[in-house]
């Protein structure tokens, strides 16, 4: 039985996400998108496990990497996981349903101290 991600030491996990990384590659090479995609949120799993959520504050808002121009607001925090919303560049919800979402905090990027107009 395989370990969970949470059980695994940081070596572990960065061979996790080499062997995973390779796994993609191929698997993209070969046009098989959905394990692509399998091995692609099995890498940002593993890499929030590389990651402290201390280093997140609730209320505050970064950005969402690999979707440019969308940001998200953390309302708080759970283990690995940021619960929030997606914001535009005005900080306004821009979540079509008014439910918050969880995202690996792999998938946050750069703190946004203030959004432009």
């Amino acid at each position: 039985m395989e370990k969970r991600y949470s059980e695994m030491t940081v070596e572990e996990l960065r061979e996790e996400i080499a062997r995973r990384t390779e796994q993609a590659r191929k698997a993209e090479q070969m046009g098989m998108v959905n394990e692509y995609s399998v091995h692609e949120r099995k890498i940002v799993m593993a890499k929030a496990y590389l990651m402290n959520p201390k280093d997140f504050d609730s209320g505050e808002i970064y950005e969402i990497l690999g979707d440019p121009g969308s940001y998200f607001k953390i309302d708080y925090m759970n283990g690995i996981f940021a619960w929030g919303t997606r914001v535009n560049k005005k900080g306004e919800k821009i979540s079509i349903e008014e439910k918050e979402e969880a995202l690996p905090i792999s998938m946050l990027g750069d703190y946004i101290d203030e959004l432009s107009e």
